[in-house]
């Protein structure tokens, strides 16, 4: 298990490559959820995401030696930026794998950081055997999107900012699931620097395998996957699991009309670009506000990659 130290020395680690992101706050938005809300703006992140600090720290953890020939990594996107912009700070090759449908804007950005990229069928096996095979042909390392725990740690660092940026104690942090190296890292943050905050994660619900794993006992794959929130079909890892089965108080799950309408309500109150992904967790907070009446919740709002040409609305 990740410690406090480890989650201190990753923030230090990455600190001179990031933005301490702003919390916003809504008075629309804290009347909608009838609680006192504080939004970090990951959107605001470099790469658009918070998926950069944990590729920092994946990478920046990495002895120079170990690194000099590479990183490979697969990512539908914020992964594949954070990595791509990693790579280019420490002046190393990055060799990401990313799905033929993956958003444009997300492709032309790993293109602008310089990476190489190789197009693969979109399904975990593909994703993991093109990945393997550039290792074998390249002697780069590979860095997992989320089951890592150098990854875990530098996720945690956003609920760590927030934490410390928000006066008093929240009640509840509130972020998204996909593979869980977010959740699991806020559910560490708010665990060693916020004793009493509650976290709960919200789900697409045609990507459930989160909620699905929680309950059961065991990772399990969703039913169905058909969801807008591109950056959340991922699943489980064990790594992960471990962290969330221990230290996740709830996760609750959101229908894509309900993901779109808050995304809406984010660009049009708060005047700030949000991607469908980076809302499920407000969505959550909006659709369960009964959980949350009259108390103090963070929100992370996780990135901001929108392709502009196809907005839903």
């Amino acid at each position: 298990m990740l410690s406090a130290t480890d989650i201190r020395a990753a923030h230090d680690r990455i600190r001179p490559f990031i933005h301490r992101t702003p919390v916003l706050t809504s008075a629309t938005i804290s009347r909608m959820a009838e609680a006192e809300v504080f939004m970090k703006a990951e959107c605001f992140q470099k790469v658009g995401a918070f998926k950069a600090r944990g590729a920092l720290n994946a990478v920046l953890s990495l002895p120079a030696a170990d690194r000099e020939k590479g990183i490979v990594a697969h990512s539908s996107g914020n992964h594949a930026q954070g990595i791509a912009y990693a790579c280019r700070t420490v002046g190393i090759p990055a060799y990401i794998v990313m799905p033929e449908n993956s958003p444009r804007v997300k492709v032309e950005a790993v293109r602008g950081y310089g990476a190489e990229i190789t197009f693969c069928v979109n399904t975990p096996e593909e994703r993991q055997r093109n990945a393997d095979l550039i290792v074998k042909e390249t002697g780069a390392v590979f860095v997992h999107p989320y089951n890592d725990f150098t990854v875990i740690a530098g996720q945690a660092t956003v609920a760590k900012e927030l934490i410390e940026d928000v006066p008093g104690r929240l009640d509840f942090v509130l972020c998204p699931v996909g593979g869980g190296g977010l959740l699991s890292g806020t559910a560490l943050s708010a665990h060693y620097f916020s004793e009493g905050t509650s976290v709960i994660a919200g789900e697409p619900e045609g990507a459930a395998d989160a909620i699905l794993s929680f309950q059961l006992g065991k990772i399990t794959k969703a039913p169905y996957v058909s969801t807008i929130a591109d950056g959340l079909l991922t699943t489980l890892g064990d790594k992960t699991f471990a962290i969330i089965q221990e230290h996740v108080t709830d996760i609750v799950t959101v229908p894509d009309e309900d993901i779109l309408s808050t995304m809406k309500l984010v660009w049009e109150r708060m005047k700030i670009v949000v991607e469908p992904s980076g809302v499920v967790a407000m969505a959550a907070l909006l659709k369960y506000a009964g959980i949350f009446a009259g108390k103090r919740v963070g929100i992370i709002l996780t990135g901001g990659n929108v392709d502009l040409e196809k907005l839903p609305f």
